[in-house]
């Protein structure tokens, strides 16, 4: 589905991604791990074009989208989940989804009534705006926005940043069942038990670099990564 090739990624003159590579499979979840700064936002920017890399490549289902604009990024199928939710606080709950809608979502696409289904708390919410959610009802906001572009990969970036545990627990559940419904993800995360419990596979940043990946299971058993990286 995704395959980033070496890219080197720059703000001004500061060298943020030295040489990143990776891969994401369809209807796999792959997580990005690390601490603040190490990259990670960076790289979802990079894939959605919003800071393209200097060198390397992306592909995305076979097409370089490397020099996109992100609005052709994001027609080809990549949605975005961004860090802090950035819901339009003076929109209704149903406002807010209905900017992001993108055709009537056919058969099997999303759309808002099914949004609702899936969050049924939007649906009691619906007309509330968007500064009087709580964090969790933001979050699934912003969730359902990136599903009403009808991405066929959708990027996530710290979902879980400030959330309760018990509301945790609730977004691992959402990212499981949305894969069970075929949407491939990828999430730049620092909770390192929450990674684990979703992704296929996992990829450890550290300086602008990956410097690990593994599987879950591997990776819960690396204490010498665990410790040097992700200070768990």
């Amino acid at each position: 589905m995704l395959e980033v090739q070496d890219i080197h990624t720059y703000y001004g003159n500061s060298y943020v991604l030295q040489g990143v590579s990776l891969e994401v499979g369809e209807g796999k979840v792959a997580a990005l791990l690390g601490r603040n700064g190490v990259g990670k936002t960076t790289l979802l920017r990079s894939i959605i074009g919003f800071t393209p890399p200097r060198r390397g490549r992306i592909f995305f289902r076979g097409a370089d989208v490397t020099s996109m604009a992100p609005y052709r990024i994001a027609r080809l199928g990549i949605g975005l989940v961004p860090q802090g939710r950035r819901i339009f606080g003076s929109l209704t709950v149903r406002e807010n989804l209905s900017v992001a809608q993108r055709g009537n979502g056919g058969q099997q696409g999303w759309t808002i009534g099914r949004v609702m289904d899936f969050f049924p708390r939007l649906r009691e919410r619906e007309k509330h705006w968007g500064t009087k959610l709580s964090g969790g009802e933001q979050q699934m906001l912003a969730c359902g926005r990136g599903l009403l572009t009808n991405p066929m990969l959708l990027l996530m970036d710290e979902p879980s940043e400030g959330l309760a545990p018990l509301l945790v627990r609730e977004l691992e559940h959402l990212i499981l069942r949305l894969k069970e419904q075929g949407v491939t993800i990828l999430l730049a995360e620092q909770r390192f038990g929450f990674a684990l419990a979703v992704a296929d596979h996992i990829y450890v940043m550290s300086h602008g670099r990956i410097v690990h990946e593994a599987t879950p299971d591997e990776l819960r058993h690396n204490e010498e990564v665990k410790h040097t990286y992700l200070g768990v």
